[in-house]
């Protein structure tokens, strides 16, 4: 019990020295707040709806928080999707990641830190342009339906900042999302 009152004592002391000094608590109560107000935006803005597939669980599909918002998962394959007509003109699939339109197939993208499948590489104004232009990093087409990146990009950046900061501090999971498949031909 002494030991653990004499830690605590010299974290205590420790952190007064280190905010007195201006030195790296507060860089890093700055990261924790921006990483806590992106956890608060990414839950209100309902990013897991999408980009969190579902599973089956005790009661019926449930999110499945092991993968993350990792995206469409890699090892689920579909079916041919529904004929779509003037009354149901988009539908989404089971597992609440991909969706088809007039746009043609999208999947919801893995927003993980994964350097080779998610947003591992993207820096910070990478993942702002995106939001605001409707453009993919590094591709020509623009980000599809439903993805609301139109809401998104009224957001002020320092919102967008943290949404960045808090998916860069989520654990990174491999998940290669499918490709897009551009509408069938008529």
């Amino acid at each position: 019990m002494k030991f653990v009152r004499s830690a605590v004592r010299v974290s205590r002391i420790l952190s007064f020295l280190t905010l007195s000094a201006g030195l790296v608590l507060p860089a890093f109560a700055a990261d924790s707040a921006a990483v806590k107000r992106g956890e608060f935006l990414v839950s209100v803005g309902s990013c897991a709806d999408c980009h969190m597939p579902f599973k089956m669980g005790a009661t019926g599909p449930e999110k499945d928080t092991t993968r993350g918002l990792s995206g469409h998962p890699q090892a689920v394959r579909l079916g041919p999707p529904p004929k779509l007509d003037a009354d149901w003109n988009w539908a989404g699939s089971a597992s609440g990641t991909a969706f088809i339109g007039p746009w043609g197939t999208s999947y919801a993208a893995n927003l993980t830190p994964d350097k080779e499948t998610g947003i591992g590489n993207w820096k910070e104004r990478d993942f702002i342009r995106a939001l605001q232009s409707g453009q993919h990093v590094g591709a020509t087409r623009p980000i599809l339906p439903p993805m609301p990146w139109q809401s998104l990009a009224r957001l002020p950046v320092p919102d967008l900042k943290a949404i960045f900061a808090y998916l860069k501090a989520q654990a990174p999971v491999y998940n290669q999302v499918p490709a897009y498949q551009p509408p069938a031909a008529p």
